[in-house]
């Protein structure tokens, strides 16, 4: 039976984002098998899918001891198994997997970035790593996956050909059936106990510099000033949330909720009035798209990814990155204006058709044939 891998640092990746690309190739007779390491859980789920997993113990640092001892299990596995594909995910996974696999003369190798880590306004620290290790990658790379306008052009620099063996796919698309929910505002208000006046502002994201919530923070007394009936939520954990919980408290912040980490993103997100994102890096933001699925107005950075999905002033709002008073005034004028959030939400359900886990699928299907050659 032909087989084909799945690659990540952690397998909560590949859950979260790659399991209906695995079922398809369980559908067209592939073994899929997934490497990762389940640090951060969800490996349960893959194998409850008949996806055969080998632990490896990625580290995210690629300076770190710990992946001498990943590319000994790489090296040990590729002795043992021959893989027709191998689609990779994670800068240093993908590296470490890369190298791997065309010492030991494995199948076509399919990478995706999410997101390169050396980018326009990205640290002298991460372009000296990050470019020069992509750069010598290319050669053990067959297809080149990138999400956003910026990679593409980056990918074209690394060498690779446009629609060729480069291909910008909108990320790994949205279940738009799963965001057909009921936009009535009580959920979220319920549960904090909110009066129906209240204006909700929800942020999805790991708590941590790279999603800058510390920028929202900064602006929220002056926005709370004008709209005092608004509230910020923040969904997730992460590195920063003590630092995030005293600067709350030390600056007397109030109508903030830390929800953790929560199961009903799709709720959350359908209770929202505004969806916000203020990173200082992405690849192309899976929450701005949920958000945009519901119909809910954006409010986000303007940076490679984000700036690709939300056209300002069409579906939300794209804020120079860490400009405090351009967030507060366009935050308070889209709290204050319920109409104008109305058609921003209208707007941005028209142009996430596009992002749709189906289009995605049709897209991808289209390259894993061509790299194939079969099931065309």
């Amino acid at each position: 039976m032909k087989k084909v891998l799945f690659g990540a640092s952690v397998y909560q990746h590949l859950a979260s984002f790659h399991k209906p690309f695995m079922k398809w190739f369980q559908e067209v007779g592939y073994e899929v098998h997934a490497i990762g390491n389940d640090s951060l859980g969800r490996k349960y789920e893959l194998l409850e899918m008949g996806v055969i997993c080998h632990d490896v113990d990625f580290d995210r640092s690629p300076l770190s001891k710990k992946n001498f001892k990943a590319i000994n299990q790489l090296k040990h596995l590729f002795s043992s198994h021959f893989f027709d594909l191998i689609h990779v995910h994670t800068p240093t996974a993908a590296f470490l997997t890369r190298y791997a696999a065309q010492k030991h003369q494995q199948g076509k190798i399919v990478y995706t970035a999410h997101g390169f880590h050396f980018f326009k306004g990205g640290t002298i620290k991460n372009w000296l790593l990050f470019y020069p290790a992509e750069k010598i990658a290319t050669k053990w790379t067959n297809t080149l996956i990138v999400m956003n306008n910026e990679d593409y052009s980056s990918g074209e620099k690394l060498g690779f050909q446009k629609n060729k063996n480069l291909f910008n796919v909108n990320g790994v698309g949205v279940d738009l059936t799963e965001f057909v929910i009921d936009n009535s505002s009580e959920y979220l208000k319920i549960e904090l106990e909110l009066n129906e006046k209240a204006v909700v502002i929800v942020c999805i994201a790991e708590l941590s510099s790279r999603k800058n919530q510390i920028f929202l923070l900064n602006s929220w007394n002056d926005i709370i000033k004008q709209v005092p009936n608004a509230h910020l939520v923040f969904v997730g954990k992460g590195p920063d949330e003590d630092m995030l919980k005293k600067f709350i408290q030390k600056n007397n912040l109030i109508n903030i909720h830390l929800l953790g980490y929560r199961k009903d993103v799709p709720q959350i997100i359908a209770s929202a009035d505004i969806v916000t994102l203020v990173s200082k890096q992405e690849g192309l933001p899976r929450c701005l798209m949920e958000g945009m699925a519901v119909g809910k107005p954006i409010i986000c950075t303007d940076i490679r990814g984000s700036a690709d999905l939300v056209v300002d002033r069409n579906t939300g709002f794209v804020i120079e990155l860490d400009n405090q008073k351009m967030l507060s005034d366009q935050m308070i004028k889209l709290i204050l204006d319920e109409e104008l959030r109305k058609e921003f939400g209208e707007n941005a359900k028209v142009r996430i058709q596009d992002y749709s886990i189906d289009q995605v699928m049709r897209d991808m299907k289209k390259i894993y044939s061509n790299i194939l050659n079969q099931y065309e």
